[in-house]
């Protein structure tokens, strides 16, 4: 082996390793005291149908609570660990956390030190670590169609289209996880033309024919690559490129069907009690009509957009300042040659498919959400990879010349990211007020009312008989029915089990035994016979009071800025439930 080589091996041994302690740090910011924040409104809505999935054994796509990953995922995971508020992120806590090691896919087109800035950007950007420790559907779909993105790049690279199907399975479980696995796609595809025209642009404007380039240089590009991977035939090589590529596309396939199929019918195909075509089709033509009929052809982006785009990029702006930062010195230096002397056609790529997305969710996207920002920050973390990498070398480089000046610039700007970037994450950790509201979305509950439900669940434990009333109620200047629901066996008989959550989530998990009263009952015979506990609006507190004697009485925060809740825990219930506890 050459000295060249051997230096070569050594140094990609190097930024391996450094890619694994990324992943460790990753995977402890993403795991530690996982489960230390109460539930989100969402994080509960999906995690009570999961549950009630692992009860039935019957499940089937709703493209309102996205795609059956989760759901999928969770109910094996339940079947071996208790389904708690840790286990049911610890997917996507995974996930997120191993993101950084899919950096060595783009090895052939980043420099070392660039490829360890992209692992330590994927590993520590607050808002990429806040919504990895939260049991929903966006850094699972981010993070599978990266992964994609780099197994096809690898195909690309080396000529061997075996690439193609873990590239297939990873898009495939990308798009099990949320329904903009279709913007994705479209993202790819449109920032895979701009570098090409911006290629072909930069051919052009040095005096070269665009016709022969396009119709006689490609194609014979194209067929000498097919004769390489024939062995000097073209048609068998075509024959192995298209092998490769259906390869990819049944892996895909396969993936989505799985995931998509309903329950128990898919294991029923399986063992032949059932039709295997019906199974297909639902997995299939009736998955992708849901969902094009619920996302795409119903009403979720009728909103105005400007609104849309200041909320993101307020969010943008809050949660990754040092990744823009980079980012945009990245785009420049990179842009203009200075690190390569070229431009580097995965660096525009991910910039394109980044800028694109900061302007394009807002449009997409049917409601104001932070999490929606995942998808901008992991495409630009490529060219903020770029840019950090270059202070960290000029920085090199000024040490080396005894420049003091440059050092302390380089040593300035890094510490103070560094600085920066820790500060977030120790303040949004398991953040839960409207202090952090640029972070956060709206429907998160505060963590002092998962202590309250604590309590609840050990009354429950020691009462025989119904354990929670849900007080229903009218907001104040509204018609709209809170907490009230008709029929307590079928939530979505309504009208307003939605307004309890993420309560459903708990209350199942534990088995506390509920009802609800109407909103136009009499307080004091609704009351009357009260259970241990009931739950209300913080404006019926001071009716409600008055009734019941004997109670403790708690109020959270229910949403960051717009409610409050009150539990109301009789006194010797809670005693006795504290001392058979003890």
């Amino acid at each position: 082996m050459s000295t060249d080589s051997g230096t070569e091996t050594v140094t990609r041994s190097r930024a391996l390793l450094a890619l694994s302690g990324a992943v460790v740090v990753a995977l402890l910011v993403r795991l530690v005291d996982l489960g230390g924040r109460i539930f989100h409104w969402d994080e509960g809505r999906v995690g009570y149908w999961i549950l009630r999935y692992h009860e039935t054994g019957e499940f089937s796509y709703r493209p309102i609570i996205h795609g059956p990953f989760l759901p999928v995922v969770n109910d094996y995971l339940f079947a071996v660990l208790p389904a708690t508020d840790f286990t049911a992120r610890l997917p996507v806590a995974l996930v997120g956390g191993l993101l950084p090691l899919s950096v060595w896919l783009f090895r052939e087109h980043l420099r070392r030190d660039e490829m360890v800035a992209l692992a330590l950007f994927l590993a520590a950007n607050p808002i990429l670590v806040y919504y990895s420790r939260f049991m929903r559907n966006d850094v699972l779909v981010a993070a599978f169609s990266f992964v994609a993105l780099g197994f096809v790049v690898r195909a690309y690279d080396t000529g061997r289209l075996a690439y193609l199907i873990p590239a297939g399975v990873s898009f495939a479980t990308g798009s099990a996880a949320k329904e903009n696995y279709v913007v994705y796609l479209a993202c790819f595809l449109g920032a895979a033309f701009l570098v090409f025209d911006h290629r072909l642009l930069a051919r052009t404007s040095a005096g070269e024919s665009a016709r022969d380039v396009l119709f006689s240089e490609l194609p014979a590009s194209i067929r000498d690559r097919l004769r390489a991977r024939g062995a000097g035939s073209l048609s068998y090589g075509a024959i192995r490129y298209a092998a490769g590529v259906l390869g990819g596309l049944f892996a895909f396939l396969a993936v989505f069907v799985f995931f998509y199929a309903p329950r128990p019918d898919l294991w029923n195909a399986l063992g032949g009690s059932t039709a295997v075509l019906p199974v297909l089709e639902a997995g299939t033509v009736g998955a992708v009509s849901e969902m094009f009929g619920s996302w795409l052809g119903g009403s979720h982006q009728s909103h105005e957009y400007l609104p849309y785009l200041k909320d993101f990029l307020e969010t943008f702006v809050y949660g990754a300042p040092v990744l823009i930062v980079f980012a945009l010195v990245g785009i420049v230096v990179d842009r203009y040659g200075v690190v390569a002397g070229r431009v580097r056609w995965l660096v525009a790529f991910a910039t394109y498919w980044g800028v694109v997305s900061i302007f394009g969710y807002p449009l997409a996207t049917d409601i104001q959400a932070p999490w929606v920002v995942v998808h901008a920050i992991v495409p630009l973390a490529v060219p903020a990879a770029v840019g950090a990498a270059f202070v960290f070398r000029s920085g090199v480089q000024a040490l080396d010349a005894k420049d003091t000046v440059g050092v302390g610039l380089a040593a300035l700007v890094l510490v103070a990211s560094v600085g920066g970037v820790a500060a977030a994450n120790v303040d949004y950790w398991n953040a839960s007020t409207d202090e952090d509201k640029e972070v956060l979305q709206w429907a998160q509950p505060e963590n002092d009312l998962k202590a309250t439900l604590d309590d609840v669940e050990r009354v429950s434990a020691a009462n025989p008989g119904t354990d929670v009333l849900l007080y229903g109620t009218h907001p104040p200047d509204s018609d709209e029915t809170h907490f009230y629901v008709s029929n307590e066996s079928n939530p979505l008989g309504g009208p307003s089990w939605h307004s309890r959550l993420p309560f459903p989530w708990y209350f199942e998990g534990s088995g506390v035994e509920r009802t609800s009263s109407a909103p136009d009952a009499n307080v004091s015979e609704v009351t009357a016979d009260a259970p241990p506990v009931v739950i209300a609006y913080e404006w019926d507190r001071t009716e409600l009071e008055s009734e019941l004697d004997g109670y403790v009485v708690r109020q959270h925060a229910f949403k960051l800025w717009s409610e409050d809740v009150v539990v109301f825990i009789d006194e010797d219930a809670l005693a006795t439930a504290n001392e058979t506890r003890g």
